[in-house]
């Protein structure tokens, strides 16, 4: 008998859960609302799709994973993208100081446009498969009952029609109509929470500067910890030598989007780096803001009776703050652990749909708790106050936060965490707690750490740039 698959939504999910039930199924059919474009291009499906994003090393595993015809780092490697060690390529000023850059080629991430990214998932995984088709049709609603999803009912400009299948993969994003639809069926218990800092992101891209076609991707971090809206900046290189430059703030310290207070704005950063470097650079955009940044989950894994046939990933299921980051590679996540759970499974087999949905939101409670925990103390936040566990959470992960500053061992935990090889259990292991406890073996940074070829060009900049007198400390010490 034939079995079909059918994914809502053709974007980076969506195409990874497609590769992820491919092997076990004749045929999947993607749908999406509109019509994916050739190359790289801004998708208005997708709304931060204009800012900064970050592929962490625990996506692209999965991704490697899910895709086995086609290595995804090379994929994308070769489309213009860039691979970033999180210990030796980047320039951070957290909270709570300076991070070295270590001599260790470890912890790597991938930069690039969110428009190169989604296309060049999808067509990595739409050429390595042949039992993958994508057509361009809006989801309505779900075909079944609260027992079983049988297909899903489409709207196109000719008709409206139903569309049988054996599993039904809800990949729609943030603009998900999950919880009506489930509701049509007659399943109302779904638990929603909600919480917003109040986000503002704006984002502008510019040539990157002659000489500075290696410099680190260069970030300065929100403080939460101040009883202040969080402000945060910055540059990411992607294709076509070209920096986006991200600035975002809480409810009450959001940036602009005038390009002069954008610079501005940069400037005025708890370190001026960023600002330095963009006031330099020549813009090719103007500034893009988004206020799409709430964090959503959807407990769908609590429901009592949990249908067949249906399965929820990505920010369908939960959406995060974009500023930690973590979004794309949860929704791949997601996505390896929907192919693990139905490789060499029946389709249709009783239970299957709710073991899936149970186990990719243990890939969603990881992020959940960076995201939450970070926001819930900011000013003016709507959703949650921080409780005493929250506090208590703040209290270890600044003090481990500190550490890493001169600390390797501590770092690269951090590192394992925030970049999503590690689960937070990783932050409680003997040599973790120690090197937490016992502080930073080294003095703190008195600046950003970079290399005499850095300094001087950032030395250039500001003889040249007429924004140099917002003074800040100079260029410091490298590791």
């Amino acid at each position: 008998m034939s079995r079909r698959a059918v994914v809502i939504g053709a974007g980076l999910c969506g195409a990874l859960a497609a590769a992820a039930l491919s092997p076990t199924v004749d045929e999947v059919i993607v749908l999406d609302r509109d019509e994916l474009p050739d190359g790289p291009q801004h998708r208005r499906g997708i709304p931060q799709g204009r800012h900064a994003h970050l592929l962490m090393p625990g996506g692209l595993a999965a991704m490697e994973d899910l895709v086995p015809g086609v290595s995804v780092r090379k994929h994308l490697l070769a489309a213009g993208a860039h691979e970033i060690s999180l210990s030796s390529g980047m320039v951070v000023l957290t909270p709570e100081g300076w991070f070295r850059r270590w001599r260790h080629e470890d912890h790597h991430l991938i930069t690039c446009s969110r428009a190169l990214l989604d296309w060049a998932v999808v067509s990595a995984v739409v050429d390595s498969t042949a039992n993958i088709e994508i057509r361009t049709a809006k989801a309505v609603e779900l075909i079944g009952d609260a027992g079983r999803v049988h297909g899903v009912r489409i709207e196109t400009p000719l008709e409206t029609t139903g569309l049988d299948a054996d599993i039904v993969v809800d990949a729609s994003g943030r603009g998900s109509r999950i919880v009506t639809w489930l509701a049509q069926l007659g399943i109302t218990d779904v638990h929603e929470k909600q919480i917003d800092s109040g986000l503002v992101n704006a984002t502008r891209i510019y040539r990157t500067p002659a000489g500075a076609e290696r410099f680190p991707l260069t970030m300065v971090q929100a403080n939460p910890y101040m009883s202040l809206p969080g402000r945060s900046g910055v540059i990411v290189p992607i294709e076509g030598n070209r920096w986006m430059v991200s600035l975002g703030g809480s409810r009450g310290g959001e940036p602009p989007a005038n390009p002069d207070d954008f610079v501005r704005y940069a400037l005025d950063l708890p370190h001026p780096i960023v600002g330095r470097l963009v006031s330099a650079a020549e813009p090719l955009t103007d500034v893009f803001v988004s206020r799409s940044t709430s964090n959503v989950r959807r407990y769908l894994e609590r429901i009592r009776d949990w249908p067949d046939g249906l399965v929820v990933l990505g920010d369908a299921l939960a959406t995060f703050n974009p500023a930690y980051g973590q979004g794309m590679s949860v929704a791949a996540l997601g996505a390896r652990t929907l192919g693990r759970e139905v490789r060499g499974a029946d389709p249709t087999a009783p239970g299957l749909a709710r073991r899936v949905q149970r186990a990719a939101a243990k890939s969603v409670d990881a992020a959940w708790s960076m995201a939450v925990s970070q926001d819930v103390l900011y000013p003016e936040v709507r959703g949650a106050q921080p409780t005493f566990v929250d506090r208590l959470a703040a209290r270890y992960t600044r003090r481990l936060t500190k550490a890493a500053t001169g600390s390797y061992g501590a770092a690269s935990a951090l590192w394992d965490v925030t970049g999503l090889k590690a689960g937070p259990t990783r932050l409680l292991r003997p040599g973790t707690v120690a090197s937490t406890l016992t502080g930073s073996p080294l003095p703190p940074l008195s600046g950003p750490p970079l290399t005499a070829q850095e300094r001087e060009f950032l030395r250039t900049l500001e003889d040249t740039s007429p924004s140099s007198s917002h003074g800040g400390e100079p260029p410091a010490e490298t590791v």
